[in-house]
C-alpha cells in the first residue's frame, strides 16, 4: 500500500486513511436514502436505484483510488438527480430511459474531453485567486446544507430562512437542531485536543444521543403539517421526522437491478426527438462539468494538493475517473455520477490519498446489504460535521488580496453565489463572468494590466448564452 498510494510522500498512514474513509462514506451515507426517493419519482424502482446508487458510487470512487490516487469519493449528484426526476422526466415528460440514455452519452463525452485534456484546460485557465474564491465558497454552501439538515435553519414566507424555532418545535425539528449543536461542539473540542477521527466521532456520538432521545420519548418520529413555523402531528403530514433506529436489518432484493440495469439503451427515439436529446444532455453536461471542476478545486485546495500556480497534479486521471463513473451509473440505473463535496470531510479527518478513497468504495459495497443501517443515519448527525468543515474549507479566503478588487471581487461573488444560488456550478459561472468583464474593463482603463486567458473569454461567453437560453 505505500508504494502503490505513496503514504509517507502525503504525510499519513494506514489508519487515519481507512478512518478518513469511513469519515467520508458516513458524511455520504444519505444519499442512499435520497437518491432511490428522488428518482422513484420518475417510475424508477427504488430497490432497484439503490442497488444501482451503491454500484455507481463503488465504482467511480475506486477508479478515483487507482486511478488518481486522490481521497476524493463519488456518488449520483444531488440537483442532478432531482433535475433528473422533475424536470426532464417530470416537467418534460420523458420517459427515465431517456434521461439515463442522456446521461450516458454525457459521460461518453466526459471521457473524450478528459483524454483530450479539454477540461484539465478548464481547471487550469480559472484564476488561483478565483480557486480560492471557490473553495470558500464551497465552504459556505457545505455549511448551509449542514445548517439545514440539521433543522438549525428553517424556512420563512418573509427571510426566506430564519433561525429554528425551538420552544415550538422542541420534540421536532428542535431537538434535532439541539442534538446538532451537541455534534458540533464534540468535533471543536476534539479538533482542540487533536484527537485523531474527530469527525467521525462526532458524527456517532450524535446518532447514538439521538437514539437516546427517541427512546426517551423526547424526540418524536412521526408525520407534521407546518403551521405558522410550528410542525403539528398529522396523519397526512407534509414533513416526516424518520426514526434514528434502523428499520431492519433485511438483505436488499438482488435481481431488482435488472429493472434498471442497461436500460439506458432501451429507448424509442422516434417519440422523443434529437433536439430534444441534446437539451437535456446538454444540460446535464453543463451542471456536472463545473459542479465536479468547483468540487474539485475546493477539496483540493483544502487538502493542500494544489500546486502554486493553483494546479492539481494528475487532474485528468480524476476528471476521467468522474467521467467513466457516470457512465457506469447511467448503466447500472441511475443519475449523474459525480466527485462528491463531501470529501472534504474526509480530507479534514486527515485523508490524502486514494486509499481512503478505497474504504469509502468498499462501505458502498457493504451498504448493498445492509442499506437499511446506513439509511438510518439522520440528517442531524451527519450536519455537524458538515458545519465543521464548512469552516475549514472557508478558511482559502485568506488567500485572496482583498486590496486588489479586480482579483478579490469576482471571487468575493463566488463565494457569495454558491450557498445562495444552492449551486457550485453557478457560483463559478457568475464568477467567470464577473472576472472576465472587470478585469477587461480595468484593462483598459489601467496601466497595470491583467492577464485573461483565451479560454477564460469562450467560458464567460458560454456562461452567459446558458443564462439566455437554457
Amino acid at each position: 500500500m505505500e508504494k502503490f498510494f505513496k503514504l509517507k510522500e502525503a504525510g499519513t498512514n494506514v489508519k487515519t486513511e481507512v478512518l478518513a474513509g469511513i469519515t467520508t462514506f458516513m458524511t455520504m451515507a444519505y444519499i442512499l436514502a435520497v437518491n432511490p426517493q428522488m428518482l422513484s419519482a420518475a417510475g424508477m424502482d427504488s430497490e432497484a436505484v439503490l442497488i444501482a446508487t451503491c454500484l455507481a458510487s463503488f465504482v467511480g470512487t475506486l477508479c478515483m483510488a487507482l486511478m488518481a490516487n486522490y481521497p476524493f469519493a463519488l456518488a449520483p449528484g444531488m440537483g442532478l438527480n432531482a433535475y433528473f426526476a422533475f424536470t426532464v422526466c417530470g416537467n418534460m415528460g420523458y420517459p427515465w430511459q431517456v434521461a439515463l440514455f442522456a446521461v450516458f452519452v454525457e459521460g461518453v463525452i466526459f471521457i473524450v474531453l478528459s483524454l483530450t485534456k479539454v477540461r484539465e484546460a478548464i481547471f487550469n485557465a480559472i484564476p488561483f485567486t478565483l480557486k480560492k474564491g471557490v473553495g470558500a465558497g464551497i465552504g459556505l454552501f457545505v455549511a448551509f446544507i449542514g445548517l439545514q439538515d440539521a433543522k438549525i435553519v428553517a424556512d420563512d414566507s418573509s427571510t426566506l430562512v430564519t433561525v429554528c424555532n425551538f420552544r415550538g418545535n422542541w420534540h421536532t425539528a428542535g431537538i434535532c437542531a439541539l442534538l446538532a449543536l451537541i455534534g458540533l461542539a464534540i468535533i471543536a473540542i476534539l479538533e482542540i485536543k487533536n484527537v485523531k477521527g474527530s469527525i467521525l466521532i462526532g458524527i456517532i456520538s450524535t446518532w447514538v444521543l439521538g437514539m437516546i432521545f427517541e427512546a426517551a420519548g423526547v424526540y418524536r418520529p412521526g408525520s407534521y403539517k407546518i403551521v405558522d413555523g410550528i410542525y403539528k402531528a398529522s396523519a397526512k403530514g407534509s414533513v416526516f421526522f424518520a426514526s434514528v433506529f434502523p428499520s431492519k436489518l433485511g438483505i436488499t432484493d438482488f435481481s431488482k437491478l435488472g429493472e434498471t440495469f442497461g436500460q439506458c439503451f432501451n429507448v424509442d427515439f422516434a417519440n422523443v426527438g434529437f433536439v430534444n436529446i441534446l437539451v437535456v444532455m446538454f444540460s446535464f453536461l453543463f451542471v456536472d462539468m463545473f459542479d465536479t471542476i468547483g468540487t474539485l478545486i475546493g477539496v483540493s485546495d483544502r487538502a493542500g494538493m494544489l500546486d502554486k500556480e493553483g494546479k492539481l497534479p494528475r487532474v485528468q486521471n480524476a476528471l476521467l475517473a468522474d467521467a467513466v463513473a457516470t457512465c457506469a451509473g447511467a448503466v447500472f440505473g441511475t443519475s449523474t455520477t459525480t466527485t462528491y463535496v463531501e470529501s472534504s470531510a474526509g480530507v479534514g479527518a486527515g485523508g490524502r490519498t486514494g486509499l481512503s478513497s478505497v474504504v469509502t468504495a468498499l462501505l458502498f459495497l457493504v451498504a448493498i446489504f445492509f442499506a437499511p443501517v446506513f439509511i438510518s443515519i439522520p440528517g442531524f448527525a451527519v450536519a455537524p460535521a458538515l458545519i465543521y468543515v464548512g469552516f475549514l474549507m472557508l478558511s482559502a479566503i485568506l488567500d485572496i488580496n482583498f486590496r486588489d478588487i479586480r482579483e478579490a471581487f469576482p471571487a468575493y461573488l463566488a463565494v457569495l453565489a454558491m450557498p445562495l444560488t444552492y449551486s457550485i456550478a453557478e457560483g463559478i459561472s457568475i464568477g467567470v463572468i464577473s472576472y472576465v468583464i472587470i478585469n477587461t474593463i480595468g484593462n483598459l482603463v489601467m496601466k497595470d494590466k491583467k492577464k485573461i486567458t483565451p479560454l477564460m473569454y469562450v467560458l464567460a461567453v458560454l456562461f452567459i448564452l446558458k443564462y439566455v437560453f437554457l
